[in-house]
């Protein structure tokens, strides 16, 4: 809980009236206790109970269809850490706006096998449902959705979140010293604290997400690198006079951009930094390694974890015509979702650890879908 803190169009939906937030911590865990430990889910029950009344709307499926709160992944519930693990770089994670911290389990899995620490930050009040630990439900503040124009709303969301993000990290450091941070002082896995390095800290984010891990950048130093998955520089999508304040400064650190397509005056076009005005203003304003790649057959959402979870329901439900093309495009699920993790993960193995990965360097022929733009 940050008490130097209370919202503006969010006040009155904290229990307490101060910020709260809501993390999950990946890890790579000890063999012999994750063995015991149950599996963790994907969606607490709370949650997912909100976030599928929305997901039945836009599926078109009868309610109680699709059970979001039984999914469970891989990973296993308060383990110890891995104690051949070592000193883990941490990666934090950003989801799109009104998403919740779920939403790209397939690369924080994919990244916290590779020995990192990934912690995903809950956008509490803006996304559609988080869940606390004492079972309390907090569904987006109706003060959000009150803020006229939707670059207005982009900015109010953005500025709330590039907040918390050094705030994560002053608890994060806490932990780091040996200290609990946790609100309710629950106990934390064993070795958690130890493992942390952070002195190697990276971001990643999905749309709004990118946005914040771009604007995190500029505010908080601390951040070595980050990596942006379709998601806008500037609170319009193709407005150059609303660019973030990143797009002007530019960034003197590594940063990814990986993007499908955005609607411009003129049409769709590749979302890249050689039509996308705000991701062209960073470019240019950038000191620090950069690079673009371009998935011409995936649209916005094939950045999350949609990209798997909703070709898996048309195989077994009858989903609107044309919402799997519109939502993932007409890209290999599985051969993308696996290219979109390896990238991300010879990203962050390249500049938080120091290993240099050829993956980078050009295109690969095991991942075609995927293009160089510079």
């Amino acid at each position: 809980m940050d008490r130097t803190r209370r919202g503006p169009w969010w006040a009155g939906e904290a229990a307490s009236g101060f910020r709260e937030l809501m993390v999950s911590v990946w890890y790579p865990a000890d063999r012999v206790t994750a063995e015991d430990g149950p599996r963790a889910p994907y969606m607490r029950a709370g949650a997912a109970a909100v976030f599928g009344a929305g997901a039945t709307k836009i599926l078109q499926v009868d309610e109680g269809a699709v059970d979001w709160g039984g999914f469970v992944t891989h990973a296993r519930v308060g383990v110890a850490v891995a104690s051949r693990a070592g000193r883990l770089p941490v990666v934090l994670y950003s989801p799109g706006m009104y998403n919740e911290r779920t939403l790209d389990t397939t690369a924080v899995e994919e990244l916290a096998s590779h020995g990192c620490a990934v912690i995903t930050v809950d956008p509490v009040h803006e996304a559609h449902a988080v869940e606390f630990p004492d079972g309390r439900v907090i569904e987006s503040a109706p003060g959000l959705g009150a803020i006229e124009g939707g670059a207005d709303r982009s900015r109010a969301a953005l500025e709330v979140r590039v907040a918390d993000v050094p705030f994560v990290l002053d608890r994060l450091a806490v932990l780091a010293r040996g200290g609990n941070p946790d609100a309710g002082k629950r106990p934390l896995p064993r070795g958690l604290g130890q493992a942390l390095d952070l002195a190697r800290v990276g971001m990643f984010g999905h749309s709004l997400g990118g946005m914040t891990t771009a604007e995190a950048m500029r505010v908080d130093r601390r951040i070595r690198a980050g990596a942006n998955l379709d998601g806008p520089l500037g609170y319009d999508w193709t407005d150059p006079g609303l660019l973030l304040p990143v797009a002007r400064t530019g960034l003197d650190r590594p940063f990814l951009e990986m993007g499908a397509w955005l609607a411009g005056t003129s049409g769709r076009l590749p979302h890249t930094h050689e039509h996308s005005p705000s991701w062209r203003a960073l470019w240019r304003n950038s000191t620090g390694w950069k690079r673009d790649l371009w998935t011409e057959a995936a649209e916005h959402n094939s950045f999350t974890d949609y990209q798997t979870v909703l070709p898996g329901l048309a195989e077994r439900l009858t989903l609107p015509q044309g919402l799997l093309t519109r939502m993932t495009g007409t890209v290999d699920p599985a051969r993308f979702t696996a290219s979109r993790r390896a990238y991300l993960t010879a990203f962050f193995d390249q500049h938080l650890r120091g290993r240099h990965q050829p993956l980078l360097d050009g295109p690969s022929p095991l991942h075609p879908d995927v293009r160089f733009i510079s």
